[in-house]
Formats: structure tokens, C-alpha cells, sequence
């Protein structure tokens, strides 16, 4: 989702930049990665690494391995990493090591959750680029207070925004979407209300008592409103391990496969509340005006609750249950669209690159 609309603009018939791209496999599940990738008009990979699964260490370990000789035989001007994901830091480590130039899309947020892996993945990352892309402006002084110049650092807006304004026509109205769900006490249609779920963070759903905490709470707020689940491999996964499917079939939770972009996106728009533990969600939710209850204790994009719709409340029921009820009895913080997120921070991407890429 974060890279499509730069791939795009690279791709362009008047552009400057000469991009190949190259897909760890980090993210296995051929599903997802070919719903995505179809969706989104992402060109095939120049390479796939085929990474897969594995410990952090290993995976991160794994993709440097692979990817070094493939950036020897590319000998590119710069290399350009997005988020914070166990690849973003592979692959700006081997080319920091070599000399190479790292750009960094999404950089400067911080959570100050140093227990989140994602977290070191976002610091190091930061320190190691020579070219940092921002996605709101509290995103400089983070970098700042971390000895990081400004002059590196160019505020453009959100990739993630660009992705969702230039694919929501193509949404999938929820109602055909969930028009092959076989779940008790679940109709939807173009008139009903309902709360869209996703939960995938290990510190959710790796700790079974946690994990089941957060589905009873699900199963509680399903008696006042249908949820629509779309279950995540590495999520679906813990749930079996925990013994806990007979769990969700005590609510009017309807459980999905992974979706496609354009599938979730209709979703989400739809929905009368979403409660999520992720991130780019945080982003989307608070672009289409959608209150969101976030299941995490901290976010690294506290603009989301500061201007958007956002609200955090960890894993304690208590909590997640107040957010629901005043979602329910007010609708929810109206919000507003931040800086810059209007679809265009792709193109200010490409233009900066071109700008400095000889000085990077």
C-alpha cells in the first residue's frame, strides 16, 4: 500500500527516476501478496527474495543475506525503504554498509515502545537514511531530539492516504462482501450497521490469555452490533493453537478470510466502528472519518488521535468497552483530515528525490 503510489509516479513517462523493485517476502501469504499486488496495479517484482517466516533475527538475518548480492549487481544511486518492517531495516543496513544512499519513506515515528519490534526497526532505520520522508510534521522533531538534521528530513505527506483516495472507487460494497458469510445472527446488507475487527500484533494474539481476553470482549460488544472479522493468517493460526473457535462462535462475530485492498477498504468506509491493532488503519480510518479503537497501549501516529478519530485503549476490556459504548452513544470523534494527506505525497516524493539525489 505504501509503495504502489510511488512505483506509480517512478513509472510515469516523463519521470527521471529508474526504479526497479524488489519484494523480500516478508510477507508470505501468497493470498494477500497477490490480492495486493493486483489491486494496487503494483508492476511485478524485478526480484522476490522469497524470504518467508521466521524469528525477527532470522528473518532480518535472511534477508540481507539475499538481498547483498543483488544490490552488488544492481549497483543503484540510492536505495528506498518504507516502514518499519523487519525488511526496511534489512535492506537499509546492507546498503548503508556499502556505501549506498538510503531513503527512508514514513520516517519519524515513534511510539516509544522500545518492546515493539517495529519500534528499533523505525530508530535505526531513521539514523542510517540520508534522505527521511515524513507523514506529519511532529515527525521532525522526533527526529530531531534523535540528533538527526533537518536538512536530511522533508515533510511530503502520507503514501497510505494516496493508496486509499486512488483506489476508493473501486471499493467492494460491504454487502458483497460479506455476502458469503455463514455465521448465525450475521446479515449484513447495504443498511445494517456493524463493526469491522483486525488483530494480527503478537503482543495480541501470541499471549492465549490476552488473545482470549480481547476475543470475549469481541463476542460481548457483538451482542449489541455484528462484527465482521477478517482473520489474519498469523492470527488464525494462534486462535487454533489456543483452542479457542468455540469462543467466537458465542457472538454474532463472522470470521473471513484475508481480504484484498478493495475488499477491506468497503469494509472499513461502511463500518459504524472499527477496533484494530494496526497501524496503516489508524491512518485510513482517520482519513475516511471512521471512528477507530485502537488495541495497542501506544501508537507511533499520534496525529490519528490528536486530529483524527482515534482512539487508544490497550487490551483491558474496561477500556475497549467504554470506547465502544461512546461510539455507540455519540458517534465518535469527528476528527479532521491532517496536513497533506491529500493524495499527492507520491508525487512530492519523486520530485524531492530528483531534487537530491545527487547530494544524498
Amino acid at each position: 500500500m505504501k509503495i504502489a503510489p510511488i512505483m506509480r509516479e517512478f513509472n510515469k513517462s516523463d519521470s527521471r527516476i529508474l526504479a526497479r523493485l524488489l519484494h523480500t517476502g516478508q510477507h508470505y501469504d501468497a493470498e494477500m501478496k497477490t490480492a495486493f499486488f493486483e489491486q494496487l496495479g503494483i508492476p511485478e517484482p524485478d526480484i522476490d527474495l522469497g524470504v518467508g517466516s521466521g524469528t525477527h533475527t532470522q528473518q532480518t538475518a535472511e534477508i540481507m543475506k539475499r538481498f547483498e548480492p543483488e544490490l552488488d549487481a544492481w549497483s543503484p544511486d540510492a536505495i528506498l525503504v518504507v516502514g518499519d518492517v523487519n525488511s526496511t531495516i534489512a535492506c537499509a543496513l546492507v546498503a548503508a554498509k556499502k556505501g549506498i544512499p538510503v531513503i527512508h519513506v514514513e520516517a519519524g515515528l515513534r511510539s516509544y515502545d522500545r518492546e515493539m519490534p517495529e519500534e528499533i526497526n523505525r530508530v535505526l532505520t531513521d539514523q542510517i537514511s540520508d534522505l527521511l520522508f515524513t507523514t506529519e510534521r511532529d515527525a521532525e522533531a522526533n527526529l530531531a531530539r534523535e540528533g538527526i538534521s533537518g536538512e536530511r528530513v522533508r515533510f511530503v505527506g502520507n503514501v497510505m492516504i494516496d493508496t486509499l483516495m486512488m483506489n476508493r472507487e473501486k471499493a467492494v460494497p460491504a454487502s458483497l462482501t460479506t455476502s458469503r458469510i455463514n455465521a448465525p445472527g450475521v446479515v449484513i446488507d447495504s443498511s445494517s450497521s456493524y463493526a469491522l475487527v483486525t488483530l494480527h500484533r503478537p503482543s495480541n494474539v501470541d499471549v492465549p490469555a490476552v488473545l482470549e481476553r480481547l476475543l470475549q470482549t469481541l463476542v460481548e460488544i457483538s451482542h449489541r452490533i455484528p462484527i465482521i472479522f477478517p482473520v489474519h493468517p498469523r492470527t488464525r493460526s494462534r486462535i487454533d493453537a489456543a483452542g479457542l473457535n468455540d469462543l467466537l462462535q458465542r457472538g454474532r462475530i463472522a470470521t473471513l478470510p484475508p481480504l484484498g485492498y478493495h475488499e477491506l477498504l468497503g469494509l472499513m468506509e461502511s463500518a459504524k466502528v472499527v477496533l484494530t491493532d494496526s497501524g496503516g488503519i489508524q491512518e485510513e480510518t482517520t482519513a475516511l472519518g471512521v471512528p477507530c479503537i485502537t488495541l495497542r497501549e501506544n501508537t507511533e501516529r499520534p496525529i490519528t488521535i490528536s486530529q483524527g478519530t482515534n482512539m487508544i485503549v490497550g487490551s483491558d476490556p474496561e477500556k475497549i468497552m467504554a470506547a465502544f459504548n461512546e461510539v455507540m452513544e455519540t458517534g465518535g470523534k469527528a476528527g479532521r483530515v491532517p496536513e497533506l494527506w491529500d493524495g499527492r505525497a507520491a508525487e512530492r516524493i519523486a520530485r524531492e528525490i530528483c531534487k537530491s539525489i545527487g547530494g544524498v
